[in-house]
């Protein structure tokens, strides 16, 4: 995917400060050659996005944790009205998936992955600022949190059994079925990541053309497809990542004739 300047990648480049954190910072991950700004800047605005998304969760926090604030909801659209709808919904839809229980016990994953793909999606609505989530590397890193996710939560639930339902219910079909099911488990976290860069990414693109040729109206009804998207492909991320939770936590019986 084609790589977009923004204002923190200027701000990699430019600043003193930033600009020996950005190069330490590709040290670490790749030894002694740097990552280019563009490949570090993805990590920065991860970073500015959780910040942020602490910050309000912990704003939000601070209300429940006063009685009467908490019974009675607010008159008008507030930051705690937006977190109690924009989670009770994907609580629900977990719930849906999974089973009560389950969606109790596994929220906590999927509300987090919900709300840091929604905020970091919304990201890129901002003129300057590149969406973390048009980086393969953000997000094959939420895909693979995911995947090794609800492959120990299946091994916890099921132990051997988990293993062996992938072999399938006849002894004789495992030499086939088993390659099978452990490659299309595999390749789960790859389809993932790639299924939510690429649309934010193109999304963006998009954006930013039409921003560029004209920056003021016409780019109005583009952004408010890229917010039909956004919200798509969050839902997308998270209803698939319950649905793989749900399926490695079910009770496998095991039964090999």
């Amino acid at each position: 995917m084609p790589e977009h300047t923004g204002f923190l990648t200027f701000l990699l480049a430019h600043l003193p400060g930033l600009r020996e954190n950005a190069k330490n910072l590709g040290h670490t991950f790749i030894g002694h050659e740097p990552m280019s700004y563009h490949s570090v800047e993805p990590i920065f605005s991860s970073m500015i996005i959780l910040l942020v998304f602490i910050g309000m969760s912990i704003a939000v926090r601070g209300k429940f944790r006063r009685l009467d604030e908490s019974v009675v909801p607010d008159d008008r659209l507030s930051l705690r009205t937006f977190f109690e709808a924009f989670f009770g919904y994907f609580y629900n839809m977990a719930k849906d998936v999974m089973g009560p229980e389950n969606a109790k016990r596994y929220f906590p994953l999927i509300g987090g992955a919900a709300g840091f793909i929604f905020f970091s999606n919304v990201s890129g609505l901002i003129p300057g600022f590149s969406p973390p989530t048009s980086s393969l590397n953000v997000t094959l890193g939420c895909a693979l949190l995911v995947f090794l996710s609800f492959n120990i939560w299946g091994i916890k639930q099921n132990g051997w059994s988990y293993i062996a339902h992938l072999a399938g219910p006849k002894w004789y079909l495992a030499p086939l079925i088993f390659p099978i099911e452990v490659i299309s488990t595999c390749v789960r976290p790859i389809t993932l990541s790639v299924r939510l860069m690429v649309n934010i990414a193109v999304d963006h693109l998009i954006a930013s053309v039409f921003f560029g040729l004209v920056a003021i109206f016409l780019p109005l009804p583009v952004m408010m497809l890229g917010l039909i998207v956004i919200v798509v492909q969050t839902l997308v991320f998270c209803l698939l990542s319950s649905i793989y939770i749900g399926l490695a936590t079910e009770h496998h019986h095991a039964e090999h004739h």
